[in-house]
């Protein structure tokens, strides 16, 4: 029976008078995703709420998830819309609804209502008490209550009337694209793709750089970040995903500089190269999924370590989160089943015996010296030859 959702958001509700921004934004990306399913579906703001309404048939579950990976909808409920508010009409169709709904109407209920026409006859308070009456009177079997109520029962007085009883979870966060774009440095891991997910869900695009290193790493482990990507982008969009060659760059790293500053060193490199690619597609950031002591290349000085190479900010959203936090956001998105797949990265081939974990910059800097001869034209084939992948969910 229904035709329509009413979708809520949260954090926009206190963007004052750039609010209309947040709200434009957030329809954008509504239309964008059901779009992609079967069906016509109008998209409209009013009075803090957006409303989606479908012109003809659809798939209800598919429409649901749809609107569930929007970025800013905190929430979403199924609703009937009531053209004739009148109440008369409104006490007839409200009753419908619970019948349509309910055939099994032995449950205690709540009646809550919202009325934005404030010229309607009756008050919010008003209209609670008088529809649980008249519920009450046309299904005896029913029960009123007002503390803890088996089943809540909403009505909103608009411009038009609305009653729904189901609310559905939304993604929450900010509506992308109200904040700018980042780079994501993309593994075959956990935790970086819980790390662009949660960037996005601030309202920022994603591109993402991936380290590929054949032959020591497979097709099919790049094959792996690609679906990565596009399981990422059910939330945050289009993905575009930059692959970079970093074999012959690893292999003289290893040749020429201290074994035990290997995975240092590479990281520094990789940072360099993905701080390129962003400034080439006006990325305002870099992001990693590193978490404090995670592992060696993660302790407080290594981190600085690799911050040093470069100069745009690193955004590390999973910072203090221990490896369950990451593991369960992982399962909760939808990545970690393939992020556990048994195909290796590039930086777990070239991981050292024992790494240091308190490197001090000058020691690496004076380390990376040694690469000097080859390593600008190194950088410079790798960049040259990027691919760049384009995925979307």
């Amino acid at each position: 029976m229904y035709q329509a959702f009413l979708l809520r958001y949260a954090e926009i509700g206190i963007k004052g008078k750039n609010r209309y921004k947040f709200e434009n934004a957030l329809c954008e990306q509504i239309r964008y995703r059901l779009d992609k399913i079967e069906g016509n579906f109008l998209v409209v703001r009013e009075q803090g709420r957006i409303y989606v309404e479908a012109q003809d048939e659809f798939d209800f579950e598919e429409a649901i998830d749809a609107m569930r990976h929007v970025f800013g909808v905190s929430s979403i409920s199924p609703v009937e819309v009531i053209e004739d508010k009148s109440w008369e009409n409104l006490k007839q169709k409200v009753g419908d609804f619970v019948e349509h709904q309910y055939p099994k109407r032995d449950f205690t209920f709540k009646v809550k209502a919202k009325r934005s026409d404030k010229h309607y006859i009756y008050t919010s308070p008003e209209i609670c008490a008088e529809l649980g009456g008249v519920l009450l009177e046309r299904f005896p079997e029913l029960s009123v209550d007002v503390h803890d109520p088996q089943a809540l029962l909403w009505v909103e007085v608009r411009d038009k009337a609305y009653v729904y009883s189901k609310v559905y979870a939304g993604a929450c966060g900010m509506p992308l694209g109200t904040n700018g774009k980042a780079m994501l440095l993309l593994s075959g891991g956990i935790d970086s793709p819980v790390a662009g997910y949660m960037i996005a869900k601030r309202g920022v695009y994603i591109e993402a750089v991936y380290f590929h290193a054949p032959p020591y790493t497979s097709e099919r482990a790049k094959q792996k970040v690609v679906e990565l990507a596009e399981i990422v982008s059910g939330y945050a969009g289009k993905i575009r995903l930059h692959v970079v060659d970093f074999t012959e760059i690893q292999m003289y790293i290893y040749e020429v500089c201290p074994h035990e500053e290997l995975t240092i060193i590479m990281r520094r490199y990789m940072m360099r190269i993905a701080e390129i690619l962003a400034g080439q597609n006006d990325c305002l950031g870099l992001i990693t999924g590193e978490s404090i002591g995670q592992v060696a290349s993660q302790t407080m000085h290594s981190l600085a370590a690799t911050d040093d190479a470069c100069t745009m900010p690193v955004y590390r959203p999973l910072i203090g989160f221990d490896k369950q936090e990451i593991v369960e956001l992982s399962e909760k998105i939808g990545t970690f089943e393939t992020s556990i797949q048994p195909y290796e990265d590039c930086c777990t081939i070239f991981v050292a015996k024992h790494p240091v974990t308190h490197p001090r910059v000058d020691v690496i800097r004076n380390s990376e010296k040694k690469l000097a001869e080859k390593m600008d034209e190194m950088m410079k084939k790798a960049l040259d030859t990027v691919e760049v992948i384009e995925v979307a969910k």
